[in-house]
């Protein structure tokens, strides 16, 4: 599956860009050059995101000195009404740039994956999203950020492992080994919670601490059981998803996982037991490539895909990219 974009057509510069709660990546992907990727802070939800990619534009453009042609971006937080390409476009004139690409993270999360296909992709990180696509529709299941959703996430798992404790300090709930972890990163654990309130970055601090539950999951029944509930999570995800579209009717049904949260094969492996325990036969396909290359896919998306719908463009007439995929 070819996962990057044909840049032959009038020698363009692409900068992709896959922007998450965790961090921004950008990587520049000239013709003939090796491409070249910048780690930048994460992405604002609760703040206007043009500006924000815009600033990664013009650092990418000041580092390198290249004339970007194009960008392709990956948002976590994307909606359409309140993203606009031609205002990317218009910011970014300086850079060079005369085409943009913007989708819901859930979309390029999906190409880098599958490309393409037809199925479903669970992309679980520090926060988490399901997408699956059929013939002529899409379904988009949870990725409703930390407060009302996100099961199964990182910070879903750094949540609950912060729960647990509290519950064992309180007399509430199991000893657990997670309390002597939770020790080592506070002193005192009645004030814990006023120190993650203060803290402006604590979807991501608290979504690093899955790992203390991914890391105790063989030898603690607490954190064991906190991993089958989000594995249980994401397979209710994706078979939702696979129904809503209809392609939970067919033979064998396409899946894919991605993200952080899979590294756990406490995880893991219940995900794909959950998923073979409704279908036998159903293809759990190892992704064919990351979020940042299905952001770099966006240009190439076939006008015949449902995901099609998905993506919204802003361009001058001069500059194509694969024309022939959005003639």
């Amino acid at each position: 599956m070819n996962m990057t974009v044909d840049l032959s057509a009038g020698d363009t510069t692409l900068l992709a860009i896959d922007a998450g709660q965790t961090g921004i990546r950008a990587r520049l992907q000239a013709p003939g050059s090796v491409a070249r990727v910048f780690d930048h802070d994460a992405i604002r939800t609760d703040s206007a995101l043009v500006p924000q990619l815009e600033t990664v534009v013009a650092q990418v453009r000041a580092a390198t000195g290249q004339s970007i042609d194009a960008v392709s971006a990956g948002i976590s937080g994307f909606t359409a009404a309140e993203c606009d390409p031609g205002e990317l476009l218009r910011a970014s004139a300086s850079s060079g740039v005369r085409e943009v690409f913007l989708a819901h993270d859930s979309v390029t999360s999906y190409l880098g994956a599958l490309g393409g296909d037809l199925g479903v992709v669970v992309a679980a990180g520090t926060g988490v999203v399901t997408l699956a696509v059929g013939a002529s529709t899409v379904a988009r299941i949870d990725g409703w950020g930390n407060l009302i959703g996100d099961a199964g996430s990182g910070y879903w798992l750094g949540r609950a492992a912060l729960d647990a404790v509290m519950r064992a300090h309180d007399g509430r709930g199991p000893q657990t080994a997670l309390t002597s972890t939770a020790l080592r990163e506070f002193a005192d654990l009645e004030l814990a919670y006023l120190e993650l309130q203060a803290d402006p970055g604590r979807v991501r601090r608290i979504a690093s601490y899955a790992r203390w539950v991914t890391e105790h999951a063989q030898t603690d029944a607490v954190a064991a059981s906190i991993c089958a509930a989000a594995a249980d999570e994401l397979v209710l995800s994706a078979a939702t998803g696979l129904r809503q579209v209809g392609e939970a009717a067919r033979t064998r049904p396409v899946a894919s996982r991605i993200g952080g949260v899979f590294a756990s094969t406490a995880i893991s492996a219940r995900f794909d037991a959950g998923l073979r325990a409704i279908w036998p036969t159903v293809h759990i396909r190892a992704a064919a490539g990351t979020s940042l290359d299905g952001a770099a896919f966006l240009p190439e998306l076939s006008p015949a895909s449902a995901l099609r719908r998905f993506v919204s463009w802003s361009g001058k007439p001069e500059l194509t990219i694969a024309a022939a995929h959005r003639a």
